[in-house]
């Protein structure tokens, strides 16, 4: 291969398994998880115009995703000062006893970092994309290095699924699902849309973020107080979905924005195509 191929490179699990269609399904779960965070959330609210510009906001995650897996390294590092300088910016307060904070402090970039890397993680796998354990702890390893691009110490990051476990056991006494998370499930399941969209909307929308819902932990389920069927039905469901999504050839899937598989493919060729058997070559 010719050219930069950036911070992951096409031999990390994180190249192969970013380039699964689930990843749009763990993307949706991440936000629920994120969301019963109290500070964490109370600063996406105070901050975003995302009940405005749902899609916006899910296209610039998915860009910064696709960037730091796919791009240069110089991309993935512009893409890492940029959210850095941005969060610096931005405070919050928090909904239970008033004090002002930043949202770039440590614990809720961890927190938001972890929901998210967890999600992806767990929903790819439970739907049929192969990763043994240790490709598993692998993949978690590696996005020390997107935890180090918005602010963390690597070293204080989670790099195994046993110390990722023992993070949100730690974690969990401060989750809530107050008004906040609220506000992001009401959003995740009636999003704002046109009159002429709103079957469609049920139809289609309310589907996937039942079953980002429902592969969510037990105890988030328990905090939002929403039911969720059997576990066993979930991972069948997930795995019917990653089975349909992945019926759709991975060119035609990859046309969509932002393109960063098919750019990283043109810029390293052919050999750079990410694709599940090449996890454990």
């Amino acid at each position: 291969m010719d050219g930069d191929a950036g911070l992951f490179t096409p031999d990390s699990v994180t190249w192969q398994m970013h380039g699964d269609p689930m990843m749009w399904v763990a993307g949706i779960r991440a936000l629920y998880l994120q969301a019963l965070h109290p500070r964490a959330v109370r600063g996406v609210l105070e901050n975003s115009d995302f009940r405005r510009d749902a899609w916006g906001r899910l296209m610039r995650t998915a860009h910064f995703v696709g960037t730091t897996t796919y791009g240069t390294s110089e991309a993935a590092e512009r893409a890492g000062a940029r959210i850095r300088k941005i969060h610096s910016m931005l405070g919050a307060t928090d909904p239970d006893t008033g004090e002002r904070y930043g949202v770039d402090e440590p614990d809720l970039l961890l927190w938001v970092h972890c929901a998210e890397i967890d999600s992806y993680l767990h929903v790819v796998r439970r739907s049929g994309f192969p990763l043994t354990d240790a490709q598993a702890d692998r993949y978690l390893a590696e996005h020390r290095v997107s935890a180090r691009l918005v602010g963390l110490d690597p070293a204080e990051v989670p790099g195994d699924r046993a110390e990722l476990a023992a993070y949100f056991e730690q974690v969990r006494p401060l989750l809530a699902a107050g008004a906040d998370a609220r506000v992001v499930d009401d959003f995740l399941l009636r999003p704002p849309t046109h009159p002429l969209l709103v079957p469609a909307r049920e139809v289609l929308w309310r589907r996937v973020a039942d079953l980002a819902y429902a592969a969510l932990p037990p105890y988030a389920h328990a905090l939002y107080g929403r039911p969720a069927p059997e576990p066993a039905v979930v991972t069948r469901r997930l795995r019917a979905t990653g089975t349909l999504l992945r019926c759709v050839p991975a060119r035609l899937r990859w046309q969509l924005p932002p393109k960063h598989i098919l750019r990283a493919m043109a810029r390293l060729g052919p050999d750079a195509r990410p694709a599940p058997y090449k996890v454990g070559r």
